[in-house]
């Protein structure tokens, strides 16, 4: 009988565990830290030998293969003595795709990919197909393919996922974009980061589609030295597409597929934005190669209801808008929050850096931020940046602080906009938890 370990027993190391034994492989699980209650449940209603707040090194090192939560690094000490020994180390994604014959439909990119999955599952739903959703979002998709049995998946890929496949296939596969995020990861080469999320197209055949922005300067650089073997359908806002694709004409966005065009005007979005063009390009193109038909590809373009703390607008008080952006964890994010906005903006930033550079904000920050409320424990560096930018800077230690504070600041028709451009964890547990604890400091308004 094979042995399959599996470090991390989180969504995806609990739902590989599951199809592992279902697969009739022995398997162990072993998690560095403490495992969570619900996990502890499905392991054992499914006898499975799990440790947590280790890892016995014996009991892993003997395994014929190991899946490896895509939050461990490549270059931790165990992952390291197991490639060197020979052992394949794998992710939850490449695992679970040996079981399914379902088609895939993978988006990836530093920003967006959560929306676009979102949009383009919502899509397929309301057709009427046999859909999962997976990868970064929703359920695991181990899990999913050892319980269901689904025709289509469609699955959020982030590069950490990506770096641990090898066999996988992914019948479409949509990169948004590329910015600099989680470089620390990549030894700080943007081009390594680059290579890591067009693996997104590695085993596909002539027959598959990879979508992507032909705006996105990394994208096209990296593209000029790969060769890829699917068909392409690049996405633009500048320029019209000759062929397959999807471009803006005026105010009408064309989605061409096999010559078959669909049109609808940008005001019918259920997502404003610019970066919000490309995400609904992105989709429709998706959709329409899954074959959905035009109107129920226009319909769901229409009536999408967005993902909580990705610019969702909370309530409006006294005639000021409030929205919660608590996803928008890296610099680039804010810059799509900050270049979407119509009104005069009071911004509440702030968190753990992750070695941001704040230049490409200055522009925008100029000509629409009225005030600045740091929500952060150490906010000098913000204050560096924008302290000449903008008249007002102030700082908070609490949701309710920075709420308050911003409404204060703001005037009537403004926008108060939380969108921290860093991680959470010095004053909240997760992005979660700061979007719930600002929309609950603005409903006490």
């Amino acid at each position: 009988m094979k042995r399959i370990a599996i470090l991390g027993a989180g969504e995806s190391g609990t739902g590989a565990a599951v199809l592992a034994k279902k697969k009739g492989f022995a398997v162990f699980v072993s998690d560095k830290s403490k495992i969570k209650e619900k996990y502890k449940d499905v392991l054992s209603q499914h006898a499975i030998e799990w440790e947590e707040e280790k890892h016995s090194e014996e009991k892993i090192l003997n395994a014929d293969e190991v899946i490896k939560s895509p939050g461990i690094p490549g270059k931790a000490e165990l992952i390291k003595k197991l490639r060197a020994q020979g052992t394949p180390v794998i992710s939850e994604i490449e695992f679970a795709a040996r079981y399914t014959d379902a088609k895939k439909i993978c988006i990836t990119g530093s920003n967006g990919k959560t929306t676009t999955t979102m949009l383009t599952y919502h899509i397929l739903q309301k057709a009427g197909y046999k859909v999962g959703l997976a990868g970064n979002v929703g359920q695991s998709f181990a899990l999913q393919v050892a319980e269901n049995d689904f025709d289509w998946y469609v699955l959020e890929l982030s590069s950490f996922q990506l770096d641990d496949m090898y066999e996988f296939r992914a019948d479409v596969a949509i990169l948004l974009n590329i910015t600099p995020d989680h470089l620390d990861r990549y030894e700080y080469k943007l081009e390594n980061y680059a290579d890591s999320k067009f693996r997104i197209t590695n085993n596909q055949r002539p027959g598959d589609a990879f979508i992507y922005c032909l705006d996105d300067e990394t994208t096209m650089e990296t593209l000029r030295r790969k060769t890829i073997t699917a068909r392409l359908f690049p996405f633009s806002i500048k320029e019209e597409v000759k062929g397959d694709g999807a471009w803006l004409n005026e105010n009408e966005i064309i989605i061409n597929v096999n010559n078959n065009q669909l049109s609808m005007t940008i005001e019918e979005l259920a997502l404003q934005g610019k970066h919000n063009i490309y995400n609904s390009m992105a989709s429709g193109v998706a959709a329409r190669l899954a074959e959905v038909r035009k109107e129920v590809v226009r319909e769901s373009l229409s009536d999408f209801q967005n993902v909580e703390h990705r610019l969702e607008f909370v309530a409006r008080v006294n005639n000021v808008s409030f929205i919660n952006d608590s996803k928008g964890t890296n610099v680039n994010a804010a810059w799509y929050a900050l270049e979407s906005m119509e009104t005069p903006v009071v911004w509440i930033v702030g968190g753990v850096d992750k070695g941001n550079d704040y230049s490409a904000l200055f522009e925008l920050v100029k000509s629409k931020v009225r005030a600045i409320v740091c929500l952060g424990t150490d906010n000098k560096k913000i204050i560096k940046a924008f302290g000449d930018k903008v008249e007002t800077i102030t700082e908070t230690a609490s949701a309710q602080d920075a709420v308050n504070a911003a409404y204060r600041l703001a005037k009537k028709g403004d926008t108060v906009l939380l969108s921290p451009a860093c991680a959470s964890f010095d004053l909240f547990e997760n992005y979660e938890d700061r979007g719930r604890q600002f929309k609950n400091a603005v409903r006490a308004l």
